[in-house]
């Protein structure tokens, strides 16, 4: 009879135990570098920036983060974006990544739209809604014909206590923090708020003593602002139509007759003065109906603290083209500057 070999077996038994030990605690080990790699470290070497259209793939964004932000471990980014379903949760929007953000923040990121705000500049010739709008929408994801439809629509901007026609107030140029995917309601929403701190209680009380309601200020200095660049002259522009305002004349402003003419004609002719339009300062007295170009804060604050000490009721381009002008009390006296303007001009025309 012969005898089994417990010891043997035993020793199988151990063994195959400690097989199964070691493979689980292989396994096991890997879930915990995983879900270490997935959750808590950091999987970029450089900051980039991301912009996630409506039309971009989960795929599209793992690709450009590889490049552009140079990913350490992309099997960990792919499967965070799969164990978090990134494909059926991910919103548009723009997205700063950093090198200490981890695959699963990322996929979170995008899901929950963390988004981080960028920068709209609102400055240089805005005198035309349509090219407004088109500002908004090269800096924003939104459509610029939106923006133009928001900048007429009058039930929209009724909330905000203004109209298509007088749009042009509310406009506060400045560079903004917004979010990428701003609808045309929250960059008013924007706008609204800068306006409103604008008008501190100083200015409001600034404009009273001048006689003026903050959208006639607005209305002036958008004719300010339509004359000139030169922002050291501002207070003697606006000074000049508030003296005329003041002495019964009419505004006579060029600025308003290139707005009648959508700011398609490089040169006012007389005939152009003779065009039927409440906004011909030509031929009707006092403030036409809204402003004619968006004012700037230096424009808005020189009609609030308008030069008017020397009387001013003219003013014309300097003979030395240096963008400043020539002021003067009297007609005979402007008659005289404008044909030295204009000697220089048929000069230099030769």
């Amino acid at each position: 009879m012969m005898r089994k070999n417990t010891k043997g077996s035993k020793k199988t038994v151990f063994l195959s135990a400690l097989g199964v030990i070691a493979i689980g605690a292989l396994i096991a080990g890997t879930f915990a570098w995983n879900w270490i790699c997935d959750n808590r470290l950091g999987n970029f070497r450089r900051d980039a920036t991301l912009y996630v259209y409506p039309d971009t793939t989960p795929q599209q964004v793992v690709d450009w983060l590889i490049d552009s932000a140079q990913v350490v471990r992309p099997r960990s980014l792919r499967r965070a974006f799969e164990d978090k379903k990134v494909a059926d949760y991910m919103k548009p929007g723009c997205y700063e990544i950093n090198p200490q953000h981890s695959s699963v923040y990322i996929a979170r990121m995008l899901n929950n739209g963390w988004q981080t705000p960028v920068s709209l500049t609102l400055s240089g010739t805005m005198r035309q809604k349509g090219a407004i709008a088109r500002k908004i929408a090269s800096q924003l994801l939104v459509d610029s014909a939106s923006v133009h439809q928001a900048l007429n629509d009058k039930e929209l901007l009724a909330k905000y206590g203004f109209t298509p026609v007088n749009v042009f107030s509310m406009i506060i140029p400045d560079t903004y923090k917004i979010y990428w995917t701003a609808t045309p309601e929250e960059i008013l929403d924007v706008q609204k708020k800068a306006y409103d701190a604008f008008w501190t209680e100083e200015r409001l009380a600034k404009a009273k003593a001048q006689g003026f309601t903050k959208e006639e200020v607005s209305i002036i200095a958008s004719i300010v602002k339509g004359e000139s660049n030169y922002e050291p002259e501002f207070p003697k522009i606006a000074g000049v139509y508030i003296n005329r305002l003041r002495t019964g004349m009419r505004l006579q402003a060029d600025p308003t007759i290139a707005y009648i003419l959508d700011y398609k004609v490089n040169r006012i002719l007389l005939r152009h003065l003779e065009i039927e339009s409440p906004y011909n300062t030509y031929l009707h007295a006092g403030l036409p109906p809204g402003p004619i170009y968006v004012p700037t804060k230096a424009c808005l604050d020189a009609v609030l603290n308008p030069d008017t000490k020397d009387g001013y009721l003219y003013f014309c381009a300097n003979a030395d083209f240096s963008g400043s002008h020539k002021f003067a009390a009297s007609y005979r006296e402007h008659l005289k500057n404008a044909a030295e303007f204009q000697s220089a001009l048929n000069k230099r025309s030769r």
